[in-house]
């Protein structure tokens, strides 16, 4: 593609310093990303939990090292949230929040690392604050918003490294990685894209450095009580992994590129095209060229897999800054000047907030393009309705029958976890994801109440584990929104086949 990188500046304490950085556009940058948290927590506590949230709240009541869709460390979170602040909907989105503050920091930062003075530090920082997929996933505790993240500080480091050549950048890499495989079980890909486009591009010298061991060792060390967890449990993460590739989110593999144009806001994602394009083409960005290919790299490894595309989130920042580098050096495109002015940063910021947040009433949220834009908003709408309705069907059956709650997945069961006690409802139980690991439904009791499946048609799936399945309510959020939830019937359902012991493996699902 290229002639090979130069190499990169000798090393500090070699006899020949590396040059210092630009001067840290300090001020700005905070305002920047306390600008986004700000807004971020504002509307933290408007609609309601998302399915995750409810979720990782129950998760963390049953801590281990690892469950078949995550590691633990976001469940220890909301745990640790929870016991300190209780059900507060703010504070369980107060580290998302501070996510995207200290994301758009490290974007800005990546910069300067890059030569980049006030302008490309400003624009590179302005487009993290902006990007529709932080914003979105920094609205709710979310897994996705921890990985971009700690990925963008490992593309940070990385670059770090190549200008210094001081190893403790090394070795905080390792710390980062350590924690970063406790959030997702993705984190190593990133890592191993960075390392893969160092061997590429060069310095080669990275495998011969002590302190990458001794990071490496650190990371391992934190990831092998997850992956003996997994061992244990015959690696459902490898069954997960087929199952997120089989929802075709996001376009499926057709939609795999496009859709970073979309996540990155459409008018802002030349910035990451144009800096990609640099990084093979500049002087200047010669020795950073491993960016490039760590991000061509995973573009290949995820279409390949069927991965989503913001799994590349933690890249963005880095040719964002390759891109505003150029820029502040020798000015943008011909005919795109206009794309790096703060009106442009401004129309793509309002824009994010009114198809990402929460800013309108809930009643006219179905009649907004939100929903279809970002279907995660419409997940944190109706919640006490649907407790509400499964209420309404549990006491409809004979106290002395003491029905037991099965629902189709996770959200629902954490969703009747946090208002159900409110109104006198038992634990739901659920199969789906690390809910089955939860528990199985006692066999004292032969009636059972179920959400799901989608429509009055599942009632055939049902006889296969009860003889009298009855429609008993249906699930409606009162705002006419279509999400997962909507439509679903609630059956009461009796004459259970065989002991739950037999049959609670056949309702273990994955998505």
């Amino acid at each position: 593609m290229s002639a090979p990188a130069p190499e990169a500046p000798a090393p500090s304490g070699s006899g020949s310093a590396a040059p210092e950085p630009p001067p840290l556009a300090r001020r700005p940058l905070l305002l920047v990303a306390g600008g986004a948290a700000l807004v971020l927590l504002a509307l933290a506590a408007r609609y309601g939990y998302h399915r995750d949230e409810l979720y990782f709240r129950v998760a963390g009541r049953h801590l281990d090292w690892g469950y078949p869709d995550q590691p633990p460390l976001v469940p220890l979170l909301a745990r640790a949230i929870t016991a300190l602040f209780g059900d507060s909907l703010i504070a369980l989105r107060v580290p998302s929040a501070l996510c995207v503050a200290a994301g758009v920091l490290v974007a800005g930062l990546t910069a300067r690392e890059l030569g980049g003075r006030r302008r490309a530090q400003l624009l590179t920082a302005g487009a993290y604050a902006v990007c529709p997929f932080a914003i979105a996933s920094g609205h709710t505790l979310s897994t996705a918003t921890f990985d971009m993240l700690l990925t963008t500080a490992l593309a940070w480091l990385a670059i770090r490294w190549v200008r210094t050549r001081d190893q403790r950048p090394l070795l905080a890499a390792g710390a980062v990685t350590a924690v970063a495989v406790n959030v997702k079980y993705l984190a190593p890909v990133a890592l191993a894209a960075l390392v893969a486009g160092l061997l590429i591009a060069g310095p080669r010298d990275l495998l011969r450095r002590p302190m990458l061991a001794a990071g490496a060792v650190l990371a391992l060390a934190a990831a092998v009580p997850g992956l003996t967890w997994q061992a244990r449990h015959d690696w459902p993460q490898l069954d997960m992994a087929d199952a997120i590739a089989g929802d075709a989110d996001f376009g499926g593999r057709p939609g795999f590129v496009p859709f970073q144009l979309v996540l990155t806001g459409v008018v802002l994602s030349w910035l990451w095209i144009y800096g990609l394009w640099r990084l093979y083409r500049s002087p200047d960005l010669a020795p950073y060229r491993f960016l490039g290919h760590a991000y061509l790299l995973l573009n290949v490894a995820f279409l390949a897999t069927a991965g989503k595309p913001y799994y590349l989130a933690g890249l963005w920042a880095a040719l964002w800054a390759a891109g505003a580098v150029e820029i502040e050096r020798r000015g943008a495109p011909r005919g795109w000047a206009w794309a790096a002015t703060v009106p442009a940063y401004a129309i793509t910021g309002v824009s994010t907030v009114l198809l990402t947040l929460p800013v309108y009433p809930v009643s006219a949220l179905a009649s907004t393009p939100q929903p279809a834009v970002n279907s995660d908003g419409a997940e944190t709408v109706g919640w006490p309705r649907f407790v509400a309705e499964v209420a309404r069907v549990y006491r409809s059956v004979p106290p002395d029958e003491r029905a037991t709650i099965v629902v189709s997945n996770y959200g629902e069961a954490g969703a009747i976890d946090r208002y159900g006690p409110d109104h006198g409802l038992p634990r739901a139980y659920s199969g789906h994801n690390g809910y089955w690991y939860f528990g199985r439904p006692p066999d004292a009791s032969d009636t059972t109440i179920v959400v799901g499946p989608e429509s009055l048609a599942g009632a055939a799936q049902l006889k296969r584990y009860w003889t009298d399945v009855r429609p008993a309510g249906r699930i409606d959020n009162g705002v006419g929104l279509d999400n997962e939830e909507q439509g679903k019937p609630v059956w009461i359902c009796k004459g259970r086949r065989a002991s739950w012991t037999e049959l609670w493996p056949e309702f273990k699902t994955l998505s």
